[in-house]
């Protein structure tokens, strides 16, 4: 038996560093997750595709890890960097965005993140667990822009 727990999460914000360097961090998938917290293994599959293995949490007698893999792609022109899941590899898909806009004196980005988290559970305990793992995502994600944002000089 197991639970599905459905994120979705979207943060705007802008920061002081230019547009290349902004760029160039969030493009680089390894110098990117060195920044978001409690990341266990990075492992390269090869074209443009990266597993994310997430430390264990413990929530009561219950310990989770997440673990999946993403396709990631990349436009300097358009400002993008896009990643979308890739079925077969752990026990979530995690799709997601960056736009990152220059605006001369500071970078403008926005980040969209959807995840689907598949928990090996009984489905009675959804109600109790689902919001503790929401919860936690959230909280790694901001983690990671406030150690982004300390990166790129602070926000704007």
């Amino acid at each position: 038996m197991a639970i599905i727990v459905n994120i979705d999460l979207g943060y705007e914000f802008a920061v002081k560093a230019d547009y290349a360097a902004v760029f160039d961090t969030l493009s680089d998938v390894p110098k990117s997750a060195s920044f978001f917290p409690k990341v266990d293994r990075l492992v390269d599959l090869g074209d443009g595709v990266y597993r994310w293995e997430m430390s264990k949490i413990g929530i009561a007698q219950i310990s989770l890890q997440t673990i999946y893999a993403s396709r990631y792609t990349s436009n300097r022109a358009k400002g993008s960097v896009l990643w979308t899941p890739v079925q077969g590899e752990g026990n979530a898909l995690v799709s997601g965005s960056w736009k990152i806009t220059d605006r001369k004196k500071s970078t403008h980005l926005v980040l969209k993140l959807q995840g689907e988290l598949t928990l090996p559970l009984p489905g009675l305990m959804k109600k109790m667990i689902a919001p503790v793992v929401e919860a936690e995502f959230e909280k790694l994600v901001e983690q990671y822009i406030d150690n982004l944002t300390r990166h790129f000089g602070g926000e704007v």
